[in-house]
């Protein structure tokens, strides 16, 4: 009988899995998962398989999102160029894009931590939730085969995010925030942008870095951004987008 919160999930879904133990496995974090082998080391029970975690599931989710994206970028753009079929690509298969959709599908409710990532948080940290939505994209992908996996993937992470950009035949809207900074402030007259990493956490495998770009000029007034990510190329981006809203915000504004 399946549990009343990986039935809720998989309504939420769409799918439901003929071998359940796949969506269990991509919603495991791995400190849930250390902790389950540690109780079974101290137990008197005969040893048992270790548990497993989603990072396995994670690593092949994420290429599965990136076949099934290019594929449809490919099919629904024939006159872009590669290049700009990849800034697209990129976007779309971007951690600050998939927040959002784990975020609507509330995936961080559905994840299973240790105790320790549970108190410190880790339900509400993006990376987590990035990581469990692309776990599960493999346990799709595993469970159903690539039809399945890439018309969930199409239908939840693609055409959505497509229709909001109102994509013209020839035009991309801006996603190189960082190209797009370092020409809005050369026009202006203004320095260019240095990305200091203000920080650096996490395991070796799961790094989280902080990135800060400073703007500053009597033309232009002080900001900061400051953004994570789980690279230093996307946390700089990230930075240089708050930068560009600042300036495109009225004089004045902080």
């Amino acid at each position: 009988m399946k549990s009343r919160e990986i039935m809720a999930l998989e309504e939420v879904l769409g799918y439901h899995f003929q071998r359940r133990e796949l969506l269990e496995q991509a919603l495991t974090h791995s400190s849930q998962a250390r902790e389950l082998d540690a109780l079974g080391a101290a137990s008197s029970a005969p040893p048992t398989p270790p548990a497993g975690d989603n990072e396995m599931l994670e690593f092949l989710g994420d290429a599965v999102l990136g076949l099934a994206t290019s594929e449809t970028l490919f099919q629904r753009f024939p006159s872009f160029q590669e290049g700009q079929l990849s800034k697209l690509r990129a976007h779309l298969v971007g951690q600050r894009h998939l927040l959002r959709v784990a975020e609507r599908y509330e995936i961080g409710h559905y994840m299973r931590l240790g105790r320790g990532e549970e108190k410190s948080g880790g339900r509400n940290k993006s990376s987590l939730q990035v990581d469990a939505l692309e776990a599960i994209l493999a346990a799709l992908y595993l469970d159903g085969g690539w039809t399945v996996a890439r018309d969930f993937i199409v239908r939840v992470i693609v055409e959505p995010e497509l229709a909001n950009m109102n994509l013209d035949t020839n035009i991309l809207p801006v996603m190189d925030f960082k190209s797009t900074l370092q020409e809005t402030l050369q026009a202006r007259g203004g320095p260019q942008p240095v990305y200091v990493l203000a920080k650096e956490e996490g395991p070796e495998h799961k790094k989280i870095f902080t990135v800060e770009v400073k703007l500053s000029g009597p033309e232009l007034g002080e900001f900061v951004g400051r953004a994570q990510g789980a690279t230093k190329k996307r946390a700089e981006q990230e930075a240089a987008r708050q930068v560009l809203e600042y300036l495109a915000g009225p004089p004045g504004a902080s």
